[in-house]
């Protein structure tokens, strides 16, 4: 009887450990794709000066422009959680998206190497924020179902391990499906 209340009782403890080790993962493992959506955004963010310096000569009819993509950046510098982020980061989309629209009234400044190869930079770094943010959002989709889902989240609701917000594109722009012309 003794043997069978101990088997017990070490089924349990090894059932509640590997649930709390699989939490414990699951936060580190969001925790480092959100790292790496920042390194790909402090990448995107060490562009921009560049950028801007090189349109500005260009462009001083759009001064408006620039100014929003400098403010912005400065903002989400400073920005400390996901979804603080995940905003500012959609306004930063739409401005640069923005300042590669209206280059193409600059013919001089399209034929400019330094701009085109800021803007291939910028596309690579686009490509790779994509990625992070892909990366990012499974490993929270992962831990949250663990989190909200039973037993597990006996053990999260214990040890105070809660749900993680998403990083999602909050603008309505760059959701929209591309429009095809022929």
């Amino acid at each position: 009887m003794l043997l069978g209340l101990l088997v017990v009782i070490g089924i349990v403890l090894a059932v509640f450990t590997g649930m709390y080790n699989g939490l414990v993962k699951g936060r580190i493992q969001v925790k480092e794709g959100f790292s790496g959506v920042d390194v790909q955004l402090k990448r995107r963010h060490n562009l921009i000066p560049n950028l801007l310096e090189t349109v500005k000569g260009y462009m001083k009819h759009e001064k408006g422009v620039l100014e929003e993509v400098t403010s912005l950046r400065t903002k989400v510098m400073g920005a400390t959680g996901v979804e603080e982020k995940a905003g500012l980061e959609s306004g930063i989309s739409r401005a640069l998206k923005t300042i590669f629209a209206v280059s193409e009234n600059y013919p001089d400044l399209k034929a400019n190497t330094t701009f085109i190869e800021l803007q291939k930079n910028l596309a690579d770094i686009e490509d790779e924020i994509q990625l992070s943010r892909r990366y990012y959002n499974g490993a929270v989709r992962d831990y949250n179902i663990k989190v909200q889902s039973i037993p597990s989240c006996i053990v999260a609701n214990m040890f105070n391990f809660t749900a993680e917000p998403f990083f999602e594109v909050e603008s309505a722009e760059v959701r929209a499906v591309p429009k095809v012309q022929f």
